[in-house]
This record gives C-alpha cells, sequence and structure tokens, in this order.
C-alpha cells in the first residue's frame, strides 16, 4: 500500500467517523485471537513482544510504561500524536507501510470489518484494564 493510499484512506475514515462506530466488539474478540500471541488486553494485561492495549483508543503513541519501542514508531508518535481510530485502522491494515521500520512483524489486518471490529473491541478497555 502506497503512502498516498494510506492517507486518503485515513483521511476518508476520519471524515466518515466509521473506523469502529460499525464494529462489533465480540467479533473483535475473536479477531484479535491474531494479536494476542504479541498483545494484552484486559484487567492485568502486561508487555510481550508488544506492549498492552489497554486505553490504546486516543492514547497517545509510544507512551506505555516499561515497553521499549522501535526509534521509527518513537518518532511516529513525537509530539501529542494519539490512536484514534482512523490512524488504528490505517495502522492495522498494513503496520510495516504505515510506519516504515517499526518492529512489529505482523502482516496486518486486510479486512476492513476485522479493523472495526478489533477496534471496538479494543475501545472497551480503560487504560487499567477495566471496562468502559
Amino acid at each position: 500500500m502506497t503512502k498516498l493510499s494510506v492517507l486518503a484512506t485515513t483521511a476518508l475514515l476520519a471524515l466518515s467517523g466509521a473506523a469502529f462506530a460499525d464494529g462489533d466488539p465480540a467479533a473483535g474478540e475473536k479477531v484479535f485471537k491474531k494479536c494476542s500471541a504479541c498483545h494484552a488486553v484486559g484487567a492485568g494485561a502486561k508487555n510481550k513482544v508488544g506492549p498492552e492495549l489497554n486505553g490504546i483508543v486516543g492514547r497517545k503513541v509510544a507512551s506505555v510504561e516499561g515497553f521499549k519501542y522501535s526509534p521509527a514508531m518513537t518518532e511516529f508518535g513525537a509530539g501529542d500524536k494519539a490512536w484514534d481510530a482512523a490512524t488504528l485502522d490505517a495502522y492495522l491494515a498494513d503496520p510495516k507501510s504505515y510506519i516504515p521500520k517499526n518492529k512489529m512483524a505482523f502482516a496486518g489486518l486486510k479486512k476492513a470489518d476485522e479493523r472495526a471490529d478489533v477496534i471496538a473491541y479494543l475501545n472497551k478497555f480503560n487504560e487499567d484494564g477495566s471496562a468502559r
């Protein structure tokens, strides 16, 4: 995916607000199993190969205490950039293209409905892992 198409997708999602508004959290919990080898969410979640994802929707990029982010992710998160639904959607579609040289090895979720479902599922958790 080219940077231009990623930007266009991100802009379209930001305008539509559909990045997780139509997502199904129950379906997202099932899709999240693809992520759970490297990430945890919910009560007692800890960093694994990737950071824990409690409170990810709206959280500042590269801000989980105790997790060593790649220089690429740290640079991407410079300033007050946060993981809103549109940014998560674009990143989850193709992590390596969206943030080149980041250390996430996952190829991405190619289906828009799976991304929306995962984002809706993740949006259920506060930073402390409690349910919203």
